[in-house]
């Protein structure tokens, strides 16, 4: 694309809430799910981080901010929901913004070597999925089209908005296989763990939001449980 929104998304969020909380800690599968449902929203950058320290500043006044950190970004969410609303009215009748940051300049062997890696990924679980051929069918195949896209010879970044759309159609896919073949067992193992992380802040959430945190949050640990990567371009970096 000559124009990636915000491609380092996530690690600029990431870094601002571990400036503003003073402490670099890992971040959370909730907390990727909420940053996660952002992006896909359309969140801006800026609106986000504005959420972030309104957010703080609420925390500080609070109760539970006495000599308390604010742990999670999921008590972020209606104050950057806010400020995206806000940054939406004041842009409406202004026309198109022009984007500061600029898509960074990726080459034909970074992102072939990034999808062989994916393949490779994929390569692996699918013999660990013996049990469950499906899934190993699913995962050989999703390996073998990464290997098709790196035959494609259009130049970089020219097709990288295709090979998005793509690398988004068989991210789809793996979430919905999952799905379908992952064990009884293992989904309620995970809707357990899920529930918990979210105990504390499912009143603060919105219906809409929430499922779709909901969802992120699934999608992810789906993934990390039997260890397939993102296919999106948004994880080269």
């Amino acid at each position: 694309m000559t124009e990636w929104n915000y491609f380092n998304y996530f690690t600029e969020i990431e870094e601002y809430f571990w400036k503003k909380r003073g402490a670099h800690l890992l971040v959370s599968p909730l907390d990727w799910a909420i940053m996660e449902t952002w992006q896909k929203a359309g969140v801006p950058l800026q609106a986000v981080l504005k959420g972030i320290d309104t957010a703080f500043e609420s925390y500080g006044r609070s109760r539970r901010g006495a000599g308390k950190p604010l742990k999670s970004l999921a008590y972020c969410t209606d104050a950057v929901l806010e400020a995206a609303e806000e940054a939406q009215e004041a842009a409406a009748g202004k026309g198109p913004a022009v984007n500061s940051k600029r898509s960074p300049a990726f080459n034909r062997e970074e992102v072939h070597g990034y999808l062989r890696r994916n393949a490779e990924l994929l390569q692996a679980a699918a013999k660990a999925q013996g049990r469950v051929p499906q899934l190993a069918s699913l995962f050989a195949d999703t390996a073998h089209s990464l290997e098709q896209c790196t035959a494609v010879d259009a130049p970089i970044p020219a097709d990288l908005e295709d090979l998005e759309r793509r690398l988004t159609l068989l991210d789809d896919k793996i979430h919905a296989g999952l799905l379908l073949h992952a064990s009884p067992d293992l989904l309620l193992r995970l809707g357990r763990e899920m529930d918990g992380a979210l105990a504390t802040y499912r009143r603060k959430m919105k219906a809409a939001q929430l499922a779709m945190v909901e969802k992120q949050y699934l999608q992810k640990r789906l993934l990390e449980e039997f260890r397939v990567p993102r296919m999106s371009l948004f994880y080269l970096l």
